[in-house]
């Protein structure tokens, strides 16, 4: 399929034969689904720690009498039933939320991806992106010259200069990232997505 190219200045440049594999598929929701959550779930973290009944720094002395209070009966302070005692199933910070994906998979849900938002009209292909110094307002004015307004934008280059790096890491709603780094979350994330010619081509390697 053929992707229509601009320049750094917002004018049409010469189309881009692109992968229909990657960006021509038919769009898969439980597919793009499974991926996010997967891919949410493996950078989670189990830090989550409680403690058991026999952890909790309680006197194990019998808090009362077992008949004549008119109260449940009760054994010790610690119990899960009372407040400040343990957990029944505590956390024990070393649970795994990870969730197995084959690269097939992850590929494709990728693929369908970068086709809706091709499909949407999402997605931005330019010559090649750079910034002379490392101004945020030069940066800003390069989005607007490419027609994006002040919505949050993703930037995929092949190549990520210092330059570039520099002048966006300011801009709360803007990320930049090379085309290995690309993952499922961001582009979901963002409404426009902004992509380089050459990063096309990288992309098209590693994914299709």
């Amino acid at each position: 399929m053929e992707l229509k190219v601009i320049n750094d200045k917002g004018q049409a440049a010469a189309s881009l034969v692109a992968s229909d594999e990657l960006f021509g598929r038919e769009y898969n929701e439980d597919l793009v689904h499974q991926v996010v959550t997967a891919y949410m779930a493996n950078a989670r973290s189990g830090n989550s720690k409680q403690k058991s009944r026999c952890e909790i720094q309680k006197s194990t002395k019998k808090p009362f009498a077992q008949k004549g209070t008119g109260r449940a009966r009760a054994g010790m302070a610690s119990s899960p039933l009372w407040r400040g005692g343990g957990k029944i199933f505590p956390n024990t910070g070393e649970e795994n939320y990870s969730q197995k994906v084959n690269r097939k998979m992850y590929r494709a849900g990728l693929a369908a991806i970068l086709s809706k938002l091709v499909s949407d009209n999402r997605l931005t292909v330019v010559e090649s992106l750079t910034v002379d110094s490392p101004k945020t307002k030069q940066f800003v004015e390069k989005m607007k010259s490419l027609g994006l307004g002040e919505g949050r934008i993703l930037v995929i280059t092949d190549n990520l200069d210092e330059n570039l790096y520099l002048s966006s890491r300011n801009l709360p709603n803007v990320l930049v990232l090379e085309a290995y780094q690309a993952d499922p979350i961001s582009l979901v994330r963002f409404p426009s997505v902004v992509v380089t010619r050459n990063a096309v081509a990288k992309m098209e390697e590693m994914f299709a």
